[in-house]
């Protein structure tokens, strides 16, 4: 499979890592609707042998095009030196437990740290790209169409996978309750990265996830690194740049990521105060 590839070893960092992503996305495709063995990571979470497989494919093309760079898996773990000046990110299915049970929101993320990446998705067929400065999509072989942000569609997605590592301070649940959140937006829970690229292509006004640093993360550094490059608001829920906060907010424009903002600052504030009272009570 590594010849199959061996024209990549001359191009850029984005070809590569489309078509690690295509080569990805064609994996966990054709492994759909396959009794699927499970390899469990607790807590709930396991990997199926298309996340593998995916990732196999993945790291093919990388191998043949950059054989001396370094690759942090999803599944696989490091490769290469973890301090190395090239390092990329995989994530082969990002979704794994929708895509076990028949749904079809997944992706496939693969980014080379601060510089290309590439989200595909299997089965709507679009590929995102950017090259660290600007952001495309392609369609099924149509033609590239560059990304362009907007808020306009008022659609939100709030990741509520545990872990919650901000409570009580910020809990996505409380923002999807905050009742100016209602009067701007409308939430949506897809449980994959895909809703990331979708920010950055105008399918969703914004995206906010609790966690630590994600800029390093193999789930999102690709998302990211899309949203950035199309022009989106991206910090994290705390407000501090990515890297340096916890969590994200990506946002279409400013007005967008300064409402989510200022709706997560009244929810810590509320939350403070709230301990402030029961410690009061309790003396």
């Amino acid at each position: 499979m590594i010849s199959s590839f061996s024209s990549y070893a001359g191009s850029r960092d984005v070809d590569v890592a489309t078509a690690g992503a295509r080569a990805g996305a064609d994996v966990v495709r054709d492994m759909y609707g396959r009794r699927l063995a499970r390899i469990d990571k607790g807590g709930g979470d396991f990997a199926t042998t298309a996340d593998v497989k995916a990732e196999e494919a993945i790291l093919d093309v990388i191998r043949a095009a950059r054989p001396d760079d370094a690759v942090l898996g999803e599944e696989g773990g490091q490769q290469g030196a973890a301090d190395g000046e090239r390092q990329w990110l995989v994530d082969p299915l990002c979704g794994t437990l929708n895509y076990a049970v028949g749904t079809l929101l997944v992706a496939v993320n693969v980014a080379l740290r601060d510089g290309a990446a590439a989200v595909a998705d299997p089965f709507g067929g679009e590929v995102f790209s950017t090259d660290g400065e600007t952001a495309w999509v392609r369609n099924d072989g149509a033609d590239d169409a560059r990304l362009t942000p907007t808020p306009a569609t008022r659609l939100v997605d709030v990741n509520l996978d545990p872990p919650f590592p901000s409570a009580p301070g910020f809990r996505a649940v409380d923002l999807l309750a905050h009742p100016e959140f209602a009067e701007r937006f409308r939430p949506r829970v897809v449980s994959t990265t895909l809703a990331l690229a979708w920010v950055a292509a105008g399918k969703r006004a914004a995206y906010v996830t609790d966690g630590g640093d994600l800029s390093g993360n193999v789930h999102f550094a690709a998302g990211i690194a899309l949203c950035r490059a199309a022009g989106c608001v991206v910090s994290g829920v705390d407000g501090a740049p990515v890297g340096e906060g916890r969590g994200l907010v990506a946002a279409a424009d400013d007005e967008t990521h300064g409402l989510l903002m200022s709706m997560i600052r009244a929810g810590s504030a509320t939350e403070r105060g709230n301990r402030l009272r029961s410690r009061e009570v309790g003396r």
